[in-house]
């Protein structure tokens, strides 16, 4: 059976709503078009001012915030409105489209990764109502994916590796990298995802210090970063502010909350850095750390020598150039990962080689139409350690169009925080109608 599907992204960089329609037949998938819309920059400064108060809140905490529902309602409507745009601009007939995948706003994540080292329950929160999104465009959406992987043990995030999977029917065996806010990767051998694992930051400290203090969105073309050099001591200390993530065995998920953004920047401050240098370095640190992610990955795993990426991050000259040259055996290396760097290499059979993929624009909207795709036919999406435990877990939340509806209770996905109470309790009312 053939689907067409729009898939959906607003990821943590903020920068815009993407769109792809996708068409599923069988194991072929085929873009039809594409769309992306910049985000207002008073929507921006909202979101992200949301995101700073619902940290560690339970559902009811953040549902109680004067400001959550004005936001949240906004945050879909700009959605909606994008989508709506999409069809009219393509002459796209809504009738002929199965499903909207939505990935709504990711906010606060605790994955088990991080709860069990940290002893504290996981959870991970996502806003956006796929109900609301559904009455606006008039088409039935999916959504919510993060919950139930969460919900089952394990992380939720990046739920990429299966459709790096599905890619690699067409581009081959290779690490596929994703260059976004934050990086991740998973090794894809004899078609199958081995490992998938978040790096760390990615476009996350370069964007905001260039907002911060240029006029410009982000470092377009290496503007600022390719007239800078690199600053060792504020790589080390780069290294070290974050070491506890960035060591921890694979898989794991990250997220902006554990990247310590306003301790980076006062780093740069007492350095007295030029602009230029303070890029160079995050960029350099950007690409350095995508590097030592891969060197974590278990010995047993047999590397292919193609490198495939995804992402407008990657298109950032300096980090290419420092990915490449870290991954030829060139480049400053801190010295404690000398030999580690050197030992990883000398694991491919060949030189490891460097593109970008086919499938590299609008990647992450395509892999949430990916994901609606399993889900309309109730398959488990393949997540490799979900895959080694012998489970099937089908992620995401159906929600169809319905005249006349004003209440909304999906604004806040199942994860979030206090979700194991919230089962307990409902546990609890089923026993007692029995």
């Amino acid at each position: 059976m053939s689907y067409r599907i729009i898939g959906n992204m607003t990821g943590n960089s903020m920068d815009a709503i993407d769109l792809v329609l996708t068409e599923f037949d069988g194991n072929k998938m085929k873009d039809i078009c594409s769309y992306s819309k910049s985000y207002t920059k008073d929507m921006q400064k909202k979101v992200e001012g949301l995101r700073a108060k619902v940290g560690n809140k339970t559902r009811k905490e953040i549902e109680a915030l004067p400001e959550f529902q004005a936001i949240h309602d906004e945050y879909v409507r700009q959605v909606a409105n994008c989508i709506n745009e999409m069809c009219k601009k393509f002459k796209l007939d809504k009738s002929k489209i199965d499903a909207i995948g939505f990935h709504g706003k990711t906010l606060d994540h605790n994955p088990p990764s991080r709860a069990k080292a940290e002893k504290t329950k996981p959870y991970t929160l996502q806003i956006g109502s796929g109900k609301m999104l559904a009455d606006l465009t008039g088409i039935r959406v999916v959504y919510d994916f993060r919950s139930a992987p969460v919900m089952a043990g394990f992380d939720g995030a990046p739920l990429v590796p299966p459709h790096n999977a599905h890619i690699a029917a067409t581009e081959g065996d290779g690490c596929y990298y994703n260059g976004g806010n934050t990086s991740n990767f998973a090794w894809i051998v004899d078609g199958v995802a081995q490992v998938g694992a978040d790096a760390g930051p990615f476009n996350e400290y370069v964007d905001n210090f260039i907002r911060d203090n240029t006029p410009d969105a982000f470092d377009k073309n290496g503007k600022y970063g390719k007239k800078g050099k690199l600053n060792k001591k504020l790589l080390q200390e780069l290294f070290d502010l974050g070491r506890d993530f960035y060591e921890r065995g694979l898989p794991k998920s990250g997220d902006p909350q554990f990247y310590h953004k306003d301790k980076v920047f006062a780093l740069i401050k007492k350095h007295k850095l030029s602009i230029e240098d303070a890029v160079h370095t995050l960029e350099y640190f950007a690409a350095y750390i995508a590097v030592q992610a891969m060197t974590l990955t278990d010995k047993k795993i047999k590397l292919p020598p193609h490198i495939i990426l995804f992402g407008g991050g990657w298109k950032n000259p300096v980090v290419l150039q420092t990915f490449e040259a870290l991954l030829a055996g060139k480049g400053y290396v801190l010295p404690e990962h000398e030999q580690i760097f050197k030992d990883f290499l000398a694991r491919f059979d060949k030189k490891p080689t460097v593109k970008y993929s086919n499938f590299g624009e609008m990647m992450e909207a395509r892999l949430f139409a990916d994901l609606t795709h399993y889900k309309l036919e109730n398959r488990g999406w393949e997540i490799p350690e979900i895959v080694k435990a012998r489970k099937k877990v089908v992620c995401g939340v159906e929600a169809t169009p319905k005249a006349g509806r004003k209440i909304y209770d999906d604004c806040v996905n199942l994860a979030a925080k206090g979700w194991q109470s919230e089962r307990m309790i409902q546990k609890k009312k089923c026993a007692a109608l029995r």
